[in-house]
């Protein structure tokens, strides 16, 4: 497993497209640790909460000489944010397990995030590879960027208007979630 810490030297540097391979690697973790919250709290508002949290506070959080250090305080910090949450709404979550929550901290410390499910990748390749060169080439712009290029530079770097690449992103998505259940991938399974 890679110790996603690799990046925080140039995050607290503000490094924008470090942060953005830090998250990449993050996020699919900090939200799986959520899922107890889902009934009761808007779980993609904590995500993107806590990782509002950790740009802005990556300089102080101190390493323990364990790997994933950022990515173990970005686990704490998301938690606490949906239990303060739940309880404004006086919501309990489905399970509040303590202790297997620890137990992932753990794991991460020792393993870091959890891997990419094989099966998965491989389908979403050869979903890829089937779409038509127009929208292949604008999804695969888009996730080459990661979020550190706005939809405009990329337009423009693909040749492309604004409206025609978003155009052919939708179309992409759409073939690839069709592409994707046909193959047996439930993507609401797959995405909480």
């Amino acid at each position: 497993m890679s110790d996603l810490d690799v990046h925080r030297p140039a995050i607290v540097n503000g490094d924008k497209a470090a942060f953005g391979r830090w998250v990449a690697g993050a996020e699919a973790t900090l939200r799986g640790s959520l899922r107890s919250f889902a009934a009761c709290v808007d779980v993609e508002a904590v995500v993107q909460e806590t990782l509002l949290r950790i740009w802005q506070v990556a300089a102080r959080v101190q390493p323990d000489g364990k790997p994933n250090g950022l990515l173990r305080f970005a686990l704490r910090a998301g938690r606490n944010l949906a239990l303060s949450e739940a309880r404004r709404r006086r919501f309990t979550p489905a399970t509040d397990d303590d202790e297997g929550f620890e137990r992932l901290v753990g794991r991460i410390a020792d393993e870091g995030p959890a891997p990419a499910d094989p099966f998965l990748r491989r389908a979403i390749q050869i979903c890829l590879g089937l779409l038509p060169a127009r929208p292949r080439e604008a999804v695969r712009a888009r996730l080459e960027a990661a979020g550190g290029e706005s939809d405009q530079a990329l337009a423009g770097r693909l040749g492309l208007k604004l409206n025609t690449l978003l155009q052919n992103v939708t179309r992409a998505r759409r073939a690839l979630a069709e592409c994707l259940e046909r193959r047996g991938v439930s993507l609401k399974e797959e995405l909480p």
